[in-house]
């Protein structure tokens, strides 16, 4: 499929160009789960623990 004719389907500012996905049902779940959300916590805490350990030495 050549450029111009991927391209000649896109108009600029149409309104397609301002939606955003939506979430599916998978993620939807994810972002209200309270012990995801826990889990994921503790996981980006350990991170940061690990990156400021390796600056104090």
């Amino acid at each position: 499929m050549a450029y111009e004719d991927v391209m000649k389907n896109i108009k600029p500012y149409d309104q397609k160009s301002f939606e955003a996905m939506a979430p599916g049902p998978f993620q939807k779940f994810l972002r209200t789960c309270k012990i995801y959300q826990f889990i994921r916590f503790i996981i980006i805490n350990l991170k940061m623990l690990k990156v400021v350990a390796k600056s104090h030495h």
